[in-house]
């Protein structure tokens, strides 16, 4: 799960871009952050993208077929977590997976 993350990080980010993978405790769940300077994914799409077969509007000339995210999210749903994604001017797209204690 967490390597889709990653991997959708780098597909989408420009060359040389960064990736940041932050960790934040909390009193009942843990966040990891997987931030991208990727195309900007914008808040009307974070809804879909976690949907079955659904790819981005700038997803076009990567490979794939729309199941990484959907897949991520019900893994982790499994596990009583859930994901968000949302995008922050300083970090860019922010794919958020939180996990219960």
């Amino acid at each position: 799960m967490f390597f889709n993350l990653l991997d959708n990080a780098v597909k989408y980010s420009a060359p040389e871009s960064r990736i940041l993978v932050e960790l934040l405790e909390y009193e009942m769940y843990i966040r990891i952050n997987v931030c991208s300077q990727g195309t900007k994914v914008e808040r009307e799409e974070f809804a879909r993208v976690f949907q079955r077969f659904y790819r981005g509007r700038n997803a076009e000339e990567q490979e794939g077929v729309g199941l990484g995210l959907y897949l991520a999210r019900e893994i982790v749903n499994g596990q009583r977590g859930y994901m968000k994604g949302e995008y922050e001017l300083e970090k860019g797209n922010v794919f958020s997976v939180f996990l219960r204690r």
